[in-house]
Parts: structure tokens; C-alpha cells; sequence
């Protein structure tokens, strides 16, 4: 008999799986394929599972597309207020510090919904934490729109980072948990897709509506950005609930309803349900009951044990890495590094964000074939060296060839290079380990962690980045920048190890003892017992 992806046992009712084992549940139109064409007694069971293939992968994909919409709400935001900053600066004669802190007020205050939304999702649900998500920041743009002045616009702007913040955070969660484990990677970058989605989206929004007065254009822009919270009341009612919150909440059943729809094979779903069930404490003789379920998660994040600290240093560290890289500096100033770069017409420079903007979409597209084939970390290999050549251009452009057209044409190359690099690999990847490595118990509350620091990063780049630039150069800063992006290769290295092809309760054996991440993955001892269990 195969190994078992999900296998279960063990004293301490961890899976006793290899690590590096491969998965007895294969793809189920690959397996089948096994079967010769003139064995007509699997004909009807051939027909009948692949029919269950395709419906499985389209119910998943609808879980994670509706899922993911309130990302569209972030990406439409950060793209968005790259050129409708320049208008309410117009409009409402706003000074730059206060240019600084509209922008990145949003990233700063959406870590108190991140933390919200780790609680609220625990006690609420993962979908309806969704919903909560849409209809703060529904309120938070129509007051943004309407607002008559900075102070009514800052009110709307704080209101709108709560609800991306419930939003951000816990997408990812819900996708991972509600996918299959072959192709869990693919799906839960999904949220990844549609902030690149909403980030072009908003660049578009700016070119289009920029040709309107300067009263009446940002908040045409700012409008917009309501749309998609619409569509997620819809899918509320389509999607279901994660099958691991369910079996938190002792609905074991509604789990296994879930898991029937979301698995391809009928045999896994039960493995997965009892793995589940151990990795809660159901029927382990430790329970779920109120004292495991009233005992201090924040306790257990803030005295961890050594395990848990490495998973927290991992997930926390990669979340802060992707924004001290300078991303959303690169996103929402684009504009004004372009016009440091030479550029200096409003319609060529929010042009130019278009491309900056298709750029960063197209490879978060690659990113999600290549994921659950090559794996995580190859591409984060990929990302951030390729990011730190870019952002050392970028400099070099700002510095040496400033004002020129040689200036201007390696400062749109680097920084369409630098957003292409970010989405292939550290963007979406990041928010896929920070869904995997943590346990079921704490799995939403420490990714609502993991998510604070991601938040802070992002605001502290976005809020001081004029100010910085006005005081070092902007190349000076973009130098920084490139520093910082070095140091995420090292970090990626040592401390991230490869998640592909392992479920969610395997990879919490990767963090139980000390392991070189760069060994090969298949080691001796797992090849032995492939090779044993493949012999039974």
C-alpha cells in the first residue's frame, strides 16, 4: 500500500508520515490514466471519478475566487491612491506630510482589524469574518467619497484599513484550510492574484478618470473601490465554512460535508478528517473541550515553545520582509519616482503606472502554475535576488542617469523588474506559508500576527517614504531598500523551509526539531520507508 499523504498515529497523534514521503493520493485524471483502454470493467469508475475531479477543482476554485475578493479591496486601494493623491492634493491643498500619512494610515490601522479578525474568526467563523470585512470597508469608501475635507477623509480612510485588515488576514487561512493539500499552494495564493488585480485596476481607474476636474475625479477613483464588496455578500452564501473551524466547534459532520466537496478522493476524506480531529484534540483524550478551548492562545504565542518559535520567527519574518523591501513605496509613489526619474506630464506618468501595474499581475500568474510544481522556496530564491538587482537599478537610475532618457527608461524597466520579481515569488508566497506553518489552534490568531507585521512594515515604508527621500535622495533610499532586500535572501535560507506537497499537520513536524531546511528534502530514512510501506 502507498504512503499516505494524511496518515495518522504515532504517540504524540501527530502524522507519522515521512516528511519527504509522496503522496499516496495522486491527481485522480493522472491515476487514471494507469488503467489500459481495453479494461472495460473501469470504464463506468473511470467516468465517475473524473467527472468528480472537475466538479471538486471548480467548487474549490469558486471557494477561493469568492474568498478572495476582499484582496481586490487592498490592491484597489494602494493602486488607486497612487494617482488620486495627486488630485487631492489639488482639491483639498493638502501638505505632504499629510499626503504621507492618508497613504500609509491605511497599512498602520488595518493591523487592528488583522487582530480583530484572528478572534472574530475563531468565535464567528471564517466566512462571515469575510462579510464583517466587506461591510466596514463599504462604509469606510462611501465616506471617503463623500468627504468635504481632509479631516472627513481620514475618518473614511481609518474605517476602510479595518476592513482590509479583517479581509487580508483571513482569506488565506480559509483557502488553505478548505484546499487539497496537492494543490493548496496554487489556491491559496489566489489572495495574492486579485490584490494585483485590484493594484492595476486602481492604476487604470487613475487614467481613466483623471481627465474629469480635480473636485469630482479622486472621488469618482475612491467610488469605484466599492464595487467588489458588493459581490461578496454573494459568495457568503455560496461558499462554505472551513472544515477545520467546524471540527473546532465540535461539527464534525458539517467538516465532513465540507471535506466530501473539496477532495477529489472519497478515501481521503475520512484521513483528513481524523487527522484534523487529532490535530484539535478531538478524540485524543485531550478534547476540545471549554478549558483546551478557553486556554490562553496569546499566552501560548507570547511564551512559545521552541517549535512554535521558529514557525512564529518564519512566519513573522517573512511577512515584515516582504514590505521593508519597499514595495508599496514602489506601488504608491510610482508617479512621483517617475518624475524624479525625468517624467514630468500627469497622463505619461499614470500611463507608466499601467504598465507597472500589468507587470506585477502577469507574474502573479506565473507564480500560481509554478508554485505546487517547484515549490516555495525556489521561487522566494528567484524573488528576492531578483528583487535586489532591480532595486539596486532603480537607485542607480535616480542617482547616475537622472533627468535622462537612458534615466527614465532603466527607472520604468527596474521598477516593472522590481513589482514582476515581488509577485513570482516573495508576494504570494509569503501569505501561503503563513497559512501552512502554524497549528489549527493557532493557526488564525498567529497568522493575524504574522499580518500585524506585515501592516506595520507597510505603513512605516509608505509614511515616511517622502520625507526619507527628501532627507537621503530617493536613490539613497531605494539603496536602503536594496540593503534590506539582500538580507531576505539570507533570511529565506536559513529559515524558510519547503512546504510543497506536505499537509497542513505535516508541516508542523518540520518545526518539532532542529532542521538543516536545505537538506535534500527526501532523506535516507524517508526513502526507506517509502520503499517499506510501497513493499506492504
Amino acid at each position: 500500500m502507498g504512503v499516505q499523504e494524511n496518515g495518522s498515529g504515532g504517540d504524540n497523534g501527530m502524522s507519522s508520515v515521512p516528511l519527504g514521503a509522496k503522496n499516496k493520493y495522486r491527481r485522480m485524471d493522472s491515476e487514471l490514466n494507469d488503467y489500459s483502454d481495453d479494461d472495460l470493467e473501469v470504464a463506468p469508475y473511470k467516468q465517475t471519478q473524473q467527472e468528480r475531479t472537475k466538479s471538486t477543482r471548480k467548487y474549490v476554485f469558486a471557494c477561493a475566487v469568492f474568498a478572495s475578493l476582499n484582496n481586490v479591496l487592498l490592491g484597489y486601494d494602494v493602486g488607486v491612491m497612487s494617482g488620486a493623491i495627486i488630485f487631492i492634493q489639488e482639491d483639498l491643498k493638502i501638505t505632504e506630510f499629510q499626503e504621507e500619512i492618508l497613504v500609509g494610515i491605511l497599512s498602520v490601522i488595518s493591523l487592528l482589524g488583522s487582530l480583530g479578525g484572528g478572534r472574530a474568526s475563531d468565535a464567528l467563523g471564517r466566512k462571515w469574518t469575510m462579510g464583517i470585512a466587506a461591510i466596514i470597508f463599504q462604509i469606510g469608501a462611501l465616506i471617503m467619497t463623500l468627504a468635504p475635507s481632509f479631516q472627513v477623509l481620514m475618518m473614511g480612510r481609518l474605517l476602510a484599513g479595518i476592513g482590509i485588515g479583517f479581509g487580508v488576514m483571513i482569506a488565506p487561512v480559509y483557502i488553505a484550510e478548505i484546499s487539497p493539500t496537492i494543490s493548496r499552494g496554487s489556491f491559496t495564493s489566489f489572495p495574492e492574484i486579485f490584490i494585483n488585480i485590484g493594484i492595476l485596476l486602481g492604476y487604470v481607474s487613475n487614467y481613466a478618470f483623471s481627465g474629469f476636474s480635480s473636485h469630482i475625479n479622486w472621488r469618482i477613483m475612491l467610488a469605484v473601490g466599492i464595487l467588489p464588496s458588493v459581490f461578496i455578500a454573494f459568495a457568503l452564501f455560496i461558499i462554505p465554512e472551513s472544515p477545520r473551524w467546524l471540527v473546532m466547534q465540535n461539527r464534525v459532520d458539517e467538516a465532513r460535508s465540507v471535506l466530501m466537496k473539496t477532495n477529489e478522493i472519497e478515501a481521503e476524506v475520512e484521513e483528513r478528517l481524523s487527522e484534523i480531529l487529532k490535530a484539535a484534540g478531538i478524540g485524543t483524550g485531550t478534547g476540545t473541550g471549554e478549558n483546551q478551548e478557553e486556554k490562553a492562545v496569546w499566552r501560548e504565542l507570547l511564551n512559545p515553545s521552541p517549535a512554535l518559535r521558529r514557525m512564529l520567527i518564519t512566519g513573522f519574518g517573512i511577512q515584515c520582509f516582504q514590505q521593508i523591501t519597499g514595495i508599496d513605496a514602489t506601488v504608491y509613489y510610482s508617479p512621483e519616482i517617475l518624475q524624479t526619474a525625468g517624467i514630468e506630464e500627469k497622463s505619461r506618468l499614470l500611463a507608466a503606472t499601467v504598465a507597472v501595474g500589468i507587470a506585477k499581475t502577469l507574474f502573479i500568474l506565473v507564480a500560481i502554475m509554478l508554485i505546487d510544481k517547484i515549490g516555495r522556496k525556489p521561487l522566494l530564491y528567484v524573488s528576492t535576488i531578483g528583487m535586489t538587482i532591480c532595486l539596486c537599478g532603480l537607485a542607480i537610475s535616480l542617482s547616475l542617469f537622472k533627468g535622462t532618457t537612458l534615466g527614465v527608461e532603466l527607472a520604468i524597466l527596474s521598477i516593472c523588474g522590481n513589482v514582476a520579481f515581488f509577485s513570482i515569488g516573495i508576494g504570494p508566497v509569503c501569505w501561503v506559508l503563513t497559512s501552512e506553518i502554524f497549528p489549527l489552534r493557532l493557526r488564525a490568531q498567529a497568522s493575524a500576527l504574522g499580518a500585524v507585521g506585515n501592516r506595520v512594515c507597510s505603513g512605516v515604508v509608505a509614511m515616511s517614504f517622502l520625507s526619507v527621500s527628501r532627507a537621503i535622495s530617493m536613490a539613497g533610499t531605494f539603496l536602503i531598500f536594496t540593503i534590506l532586500s539582500f538580507l531576505s535572501v539570507g533570511f529565506v535560507y536559513k529559515l524558510v523551509p519547503e512546504t510543497k506537497g506536505k499537509s497542513l499537520e505535516q508541516i508542523e513536524l518540520l518545526f518539532q526539531k532542529d532542521r538543516n531546511w536545505n537538506e535534500e528534502e527526501v532523506e535516507l530514512s524517508d526513502t526507506q520507508q517509502l520503499v517499506k510501506n510501497e513493499g506492504n
